[in-house]
């Protein structure tokens, strides 16, 4: 099914729709500003890149028509013919085409003008080609106006077609306009097919669905054919030829013996003579309608004569019902699907697949082990259950009597191990035993355990008042203490180890001093202090009171020289050396670096943008949003 779902297509764009797409596709996919310290080398790839660009969107939308749409080649015979029916197999071919044609030219045109785009000398020479590259491949466009709005019409109508698997099982309903078969389709499948009592109603193929062992099936209702050559058809009429033709299907020919339809039972039975070279290696069932009108024995003896002659076909089969009354209408779709059944499995056995198939299916058939005749049994409580009967009071109890009895649901409780078959019946309620190492613990149960255990632990008793051993006394064995004292000791040296670790650590901070009490301590102090832990107190304040005594402007350094001078001095060292980083003062190297902040900002806002990066630098495109021209050119493209 999903081989023939041209609802898959995609639009077809006009011409004019078509321009407009790719051109913004390469505004908004494409750099589009050009800076002027750019070399001539960026620009010609700049103007490149919109040509290969522009040429790419152009192979992509064409490859796309060309891919989705049909080929009459590939499909099956039914829909190539019926496409041709209804679309003109040359002008569909044409259409294509010139589609496939425009695509190698506008490769063509990128090519050429790729290939003087790289000798562009000039930002103007470049800008040039590109405009004239994509010009020509809007021309080569605008040619395919009429092929794309053919394409378009076609698509909008493949979609409009039922999808119609050529491979299925199929009931194929035909016959004269008016004769109801769109009554009968919709009796017998979920389709809702126009019903009107004029010829014609039906002007294309209706497609319903049915179930009919447990298998899918579909019904197709064809539009009414008339008796004329091949010729003389028309579309409508063509479209059951069609179907006829290449549907491998159980043909439903419909007749009306009353003549309501407005053609007589001569005119039927000469188009079903003239349409059955159609249905050769088919089923044929001849479905005689509106018999609460007219039945086949009400028929003038020659008329019968005609029916009777289509019935001796060994294909076909004459069947009768009335779609007013539903008057033998599920029998005759019941016997055109077991006919139809039965044929496919004639013909699959026909071919010469199943000769393959046949060699792989293998039917086993168990060995005899000896000779023994072994008969059917049926154990004796199956008998008694075969033999149940509700009224008899006799009868042997279910687990539904046992139930009511005992309390009913939720109180009486299923004994399961009733019908254990053992050795001995009293075993049945025995505890299960219990297997460790694979052995039965029940086994190694002694019977008598407990009148022994007693009789041990009387023994103990005596023996522990004859002294025999003491309880109170250490039991520890000297490798256990070992192990024991070999621990404690192991555990004592790992706390020595991590007191250790953290007195380390705590090393690696700085000592802080104490805080000084005294404030009002002197030098005098602090000399005799020295003098009384024997080192040289005088010594100690003779520097201390040098450090406080202000040194002369000689024996100062320049730093402290430029601070004493004065602001007439610091300025004349701050412009020294601006100057000597290029500046004529400070005002200028403070200026200068202001701007450099300024000029840095926007850089740093853009992080590392290019001029490739995404962006919607235009909001919006002139040639998007500016309203129709009637007259001038489009030279802003």
């Amino acid at each position: 099914m999903s081989l023939y779902n041209f609802k898959k297509i995609e639009p077809v764009p006009t011409s004019t729709d078509f321009i407009d797409i790719i051109l913004s596709k390469t505004q908004r996919k494409t750099p589009t500003v050009i800076h002027k310290n750019y070399n001539i080398g960026r620009i010609r790839q700049f103007y490149m890149r919109k040509v290969k660009f522009t040429q790419e969107s152009f192979e992509e939308k064409f490859k796309n028509i060309l891919d989705e749409f049909p080929k009459l080649e590939d499909i099956h015979p039914f829909y190539a013919d019926l496409m041709n029916v209804l679309y003109d197999r040359d002008h569909y071919k044409l259409a294509l085409g010139q589609i496939n044609t425009a695509r190698h030219l506008i490769d063509q045109v990128a090519k050429d003008y790729v290939r003087l785009l790289k000798f562009g000398d000039s930002l103007y020479r470049c800008k040039q080609l590109k405009k004239a590259a994509l010009g020509r491949m809007a021309t080569v466009m605008k040619r395919q106006k009429d092929s794309l709005a053919y394409l378009e019409q076609v698509r909008q109508h493949l979609s409009r077609l039922p999808s119609i698997d050529p491979n299925t099982r199929t009931l194929l309903i035909c016959g004269y306009p008016n004769v109801g078969k769109s009554s009968f389709i919709n009796k017998i499948t979920r389709a809702d097919v126009d019903v009107q009592p004029y010829a014609f109603t039906t002007k294309s193929l209706f497609v319903g669905h049915m179930d009919y062992k447990y298998m899918r099936w579909q019904v197709i209702d064809t539009p009414g054919i008339l008796d004329h050559p091949l010729e003389e058809r028309n579309t409508i009429e063509m479209q059951s030829i069609t179907a006829m033709a290449h549907l491998r299907s159980c043909i439903m020919y419909f007749m009306d013996l009353s003549e309501q339809c407005g053609y007589s039972v001569e005119d039927q039975v000469k188009l079903f003579h003239s349409i059955k070279p159609l249905f050769a290696n088919k089923p044929i069932v001849l479905v005689i309608n509106k018999i609460d009108q007219v039945k086949p024995e009400d028929l003038p003896a020659e008329q019968r004569a005609w029916i009777e002659e289509i019935a001796n076909d060994e294909n076909a089969t004459v069947l009768s019902m009335s779609c007013y009354n539903d008057l033998g209408v599920m029998d005759v779709r019941n016997n055109a699907c077991d006919r139809l059944l039965a044929a496919r499995v004639e013909m699959k056995l026909k071919s010469s697949k199943v000769n393959d198939i046949i060699n792989k299916i293998h039917l086993a058939q168990p060995a005899a082990r000896d000779s023994l005749v072994r008969m059917p049994n049926i154990p004796e409580g199956a008998k008694d259950r075969m033999k149940y009967d509700v009224n008899d009071p006799n009868r042997p109890k279910t687990e539904k009597d046992l139930e009511v009895e005992n309390g009913g649901a939720g109180v009486y409780n299923v004994d399961l191990k009733k019908r254990y078959m053992l050795a001995d019946d009293d075993w049945k309620y025995d505890v299960i035993p219990e297997f460790l190492d694979g052995h039965n613990v029940a086994d190694f149960i002694d019977p008598e355990i407990e009148e022994k255990l007693e009789a041990l632990e009387r023994e103990e008793e005596r023996l522990e008042q004859e002294g025999f051993y003491n309880e109170e006394e250490d039991m520890a064995d000297s490798d256990e203490e070992f192990q024991k004292s070999t621990a404690d000791a192991i555990r004592e040296q790992k706390k020595l180890i991590i007191q250790a670790h953290r007195t380390a650590k705590a090393r690696n901070y700085p000592t802080i001093p104490k805080k000084v009490t005294n404030k009002t301590v002197t030098v005098d102090d602090m000399g005799r202090h020295l003098s009384k832990i024997g080192l040289d107190g005088e010594a100690a304040m003779a520097r201390t009171k040098a450090a406080g005594q202000k040194r002369s402007r000689s024996e100062a350094g320049p730093d402290e020289a430029v601070r004493e001078a004065g602001a007439d001095s610091r300025s004349e060292v701050a412009d020294a050396e601006a100057g000597a980083q290029g500046f004529r003062n400070v005002r200028q190297k403070m200026e200068a670096d202001k701007q450099k902040k300024l000029v840095q900002t926007q850089s740093n806002k853009m992080g590392k943008r290019g001029e490739s990066d995404r962006g919607i630098q235009t909001k919006m495109p002139k040639h998007l949003f500016s309203k129709k021209t009637s007259m001038g050119t489009r030279d802003w493209r």
